[in-house]
């Protein structure tokens, strides 16, 4: 079956850290790029940070800039989005997404074009 599967999400006081996962199925990330988006209620989504397959170039929303890091394992098939510094405005279902980009389009991906998979996601909630 092909999915992506995130996890890691939970409840975290203001100032904290944590780090999302995104394990892939039944297709190989060694060639897609990867992208983290999230949605807060009643907002659209926003695309978060995006990396590339070939150097793994990276683009960060500028709400996440210096406070995330998208990474990827690729012996472990997965991707990573390590949050620090969280503020409750970072609230959000966080959605892990995959498609074929290249380091030139990696900030088209994170405007939510050429993303061919998509995770279910996994809530955030940032609060004291």
């Amino acid at each position: 079956q092909v999915q992506l599967v995130e996890s890691g999400g939970g409840l975290v006081q203001p100032g904290g850290s944590l780090r999302l996962s995104c394990a892939a199925s039944g297709f190989t990330l060694d060639h897609l790029g990867i992208g983290w988006f999230r949605q807060a209620p009643g907002k659209e989504r926003e695309g978060v940070a995006c990396i590339s397959p070939s150097d793994d170039s990276t683009y960060y929303a500028d709400s996440a800039k210096g406070r995330f890091t998208i990474s990827r394992d690729l012996a472990k098939n997965t991707g990573y989005l390590q949050m620090n510094s969280l503020k409750p405005e970072d609230t959000a279902v966080y959605y892990c997404a995959a498609g074929p980009v290249s380091m030139f389009s990696i900030q088209s991906m994170c405007a939510g074009g050429l993303v061919t998979n998509w995770g279910k996601g996994t809530l955030v909630t940032v609060s004291s």
